[in-house]
């Protein structure tokens, strides 16, 4: 637990757990004009849809509101977060685990390995931001939540004692939302509307409670580097605070938090099974000096062994197969995380990755 960040004084922290060398200074500016769509879940269905696809196709990214998630039930998850992390060491201390192949545990991600590891990885879809010993400012609780729920509860935290039951809730209800955004992404697309049930979405939910204390430097400090999600979909609830950048067109997308809005982003396996129809997008968290930020992403995904590869509704003559079909465990083990020296933007290239599955 000496690891965890959010426990020290952050002017005792040493100076070379959260900085980065001048080599990998933090990249790009900030968009001035560009911001993501805001998606109304409560307008009509072909105007949603059609936005959803439209905002997919061009950022990757999109919040939604309304979207039926009572406010009561995200209060309450932003609330037993918070007083998760202000818990004395010593009440969450049996949950600090570095094994990364554990699915429930609470640990620093300061440093990360190299690119070159290979290893199977526990399905989580930051396990592998490798990037040559580089050190971000995150502490995380991660849970691995199997539907139907059943026992599935046992191994998480039993303090603050209400935890298990909103986490359990929250994670039903986003986990509903996220499904239907792929019943609507599907009726846009011209797949069968239930082309995602099954193996492609039924592995755990994984959710990453990710807390990013407060940094005495900014400027060459990231709480998560660029990165793009490995996962089907994902639906974040990015707290009040500010510290969600999207890459586009070279810039990075400043997210300002919407209250009562969640952030959804595709992951890399929609875009293998629209053929690069849509993208995985890079993204990145900042930190902030004045205020520590909570945020709490929810990641939907396909089961170890299915088998993902391009729709036939997405292949043609013209568009042959761009990815190979492999399992999701294969893909899970190869997939790494560019580093922060490469450009931004670059939506890392699954057909290079690929071939050395």
């Amino acid at each position: 637990m000496e690891n965890m960040l959010h426990l020290a004084p952050s002017q005792a922290l040493p100076l070379d757990r959260c900085i980065y060398t001048s080599e990998h200074q933090l990249p790009a500016a900030i968009s001035a004009t560009a911001s993501l769509p805001v998606i109304d879940l409560s307008r009509g269905r072909r105007e949603v849809r059609r936005a959803i696809l439209d905002a997919g196709m061009e950022y990757g990214f999109f919040m939604v509101v309304n979207h039926g998630i009572p406010e009561e039930v995200i209060r309450n998850m932003e609330d037993v977060c918070e007083e998760f992390f202000e818990l004395p060491a010593e009440d969450k201390a049996y949950m600090y685990s570095e094994d990364r192949y554990k699915p429930n545990r609470i640990f620093s991600g300061t440093t990360y390995e190299t690119l070159q590891e290979k290893r199977p990885l526990v399905p989580g879809p930051f396990s592998t931001s490798e990037t040559g010993g580089e050190k971000y400012r995150r502490d995380c609780l991660r849970l691995a939540c199997p539907f139907p729920i059943g026992d599935g509860t046992k191994d998480w935290p039993h303090t603050p004692q209400r935890l298990r039951g909103v986490i359990e809730n929250f994670t039903t209800l986003t986990r509903g939302v996220g499904m239907e955004l792929l019943q609507l992404l599907c009726e846009a697309m011209g797949l069968q509307p239930d082309y995602f049930e099954g193996d492609i979405s039924g592995g755990d939910v994984i959710l990453n409670i990710n807390h990013y204390p407060i940094c005495p430097n900014p400027s060459k400090t990231l709480g998560l580097p660029p990165h793009c999600d490995r996962n089907l979909i994902t639906l974040l609830l990015p707290g009040k605070v500010y510290g969600l950048d999207v890459a586009y067109k070279g810039d990075w997308i400043k997210v300002e938090p919407v209250p009562g809005a969640f952030v959804v982003n595709f992951g890399q396996q929609l875009e293998v099974v629209t053929n690069g129809l849509l993208k995985s997008i890079e993204h990145r968290v900042v930190t902030s000096a004045t205020q520590a930020r909570t945020a709490v992403a929810t990641f939907i995904m396909p089961t170890p062994d299915c088998l993902i590869g391009p729709a036939e509704e997405f292949i043609t003559e013209d568009k042959p197969p761009c990815y190979r079909t492999v399992k999701f465990r294969d893909f899970m083990r190869i997939y790494n995380v560019v580093k922060l020296g490469s450009s931004i933007n670059l939506t890392t290239d699954l057909k290079n990755v690929q071939k050395q599955i």
